[in-house]
């Protein structure tokens, strides 16, 4: 499977996408590093956890019926898999955010965009965590850095890829009675659409919008409806939020009932569980390997099988 240099996914062409980006968190929550500081011991062997989830997705790109299949990781662990990837025909996406802070941050300050030429991914990522009730000034320094990253990519030639969570304030909770799943169906779509219009008047224009799940189908076009709007070339994936199968599969559910939806970015929902397992000693490496391409195939599966219905 050769991807052309100029491929965009669609809605019946997707981009299913492998995510294994986590740095601060992955070694905190799998390996026991402390304060972000792994040992050498902790940093080998999360190097070749990233490798163990490559080669799951490897092992099964081959069965991928519709689309491509892609792995959004990081160069601090993942070297190795970004390396590989693009004699793979697995569609590459790196970070380019700082793990672990609140606002958005620059993994590499001044020379960010150096490292995005020389690995020359087909999509460079930022993680925002943005909610229009947060403070303003912070918000506003926020937009004004996606900015400059925006037009770096764009004059780069890379597309950008961004990663729009929306956590809810005190505020928020409290308006639901701290129910998290009336937030994400009442209260955060019209969040997502209102972040979304923000960044469009600041100038950060992505080519694809990776985003929580929407619960229902009308949410999912208003949010879709607005990174469409006044003629942005944009489109969005549904991101994984370690959310379980059920919750999963509703996600894909809604996504492919709209044309805007071309695919998915899921992480740890597919390989934390196989992870933690190797990491304790219970599996070995093609268990684990195998485990988390089965797992991800099944995802593949669903949105082939849900855009086929639809």
């Amino acid at each position: 499977m050769t991807v052309p240099t100029s491929w965009s996914p669609t809605h019946d062409d997707p981009l299913l996408i492998l995510a294994m980006d986590h740095r601060g968190s992955f070694g905190s929550s799998l390996f026991g590093v402390e304060h972000d500081s792994p040992t050498d011991e902790q940093a080998g062997r999360m190097r070749h956890a990233k490798q163990l989830i490559y080669a799951g997705l490897r092992d099964v790109r081959a069965q991928v019926t519709i689309g491509r299949p892609g792995v959004l990781v990081d160069e601090q662990y993942g070297a190795a898999v970004v390396a590989a990837a693009p004699s793979d025909d697995v569609v590459l996406a790196i970070p380019v955010e700082a793990s672990g802070h609140d606002w958005f941050t620059l993994e590499y300050g001044e020379q960010w965009l150096d490292h995005v030429r020389e690995v020359a991914p087909a999509y460079a990522k930022v993680l925002v965590r943005d909610n229009p009730w947060f403070d303003a000034s912070d918000r506003s320094r926020q937009l004004d850095d996606l900015a400059k990253v925006s037009a770096g990519l764009a004059d780069a030639g890379v597309p950008f890829l961004y990663e729009l969570l929306v956590p809810a304030t005190d505020e928020q909770k409290a308006s639901v009675s701290g129910d998290t799943d009336r937030y994400d169906r009442d209260v955060r779509p019209g969040l997502v659409t209102q972040v979304i219009a923000d960044n469009q008047r600041a100038g950060v224009a992505p080519r694809l919008w990776k985003v929580e799940g929407l619960e229902t189908v009308d949410a999912a076009r208003a949010v879709a409806g607005q990174a469409r709007s006044g003629g942005h070339d944009a489109d969005l994936i549904v991101l994984g939020r370690d959310a379980p199968q059920e919750r999963l599969d509703h996600w894909l559910d809604v996504a492919a009932q709209v044309d805007a939806f071309v695919g998915f970015a899921i992480g740890r929902s597919i390989w934390e569980e196989a992870i933690r397992d190797w990491t304790h000693g219970t599996i070995d490496d093609t268990e684990a390997a195998t485990r988390i391409g089965r797992t991800y195939l099944s995802y593949a599966q669903r949105w082939s099988r849900d855009v086929t219905s639809s």
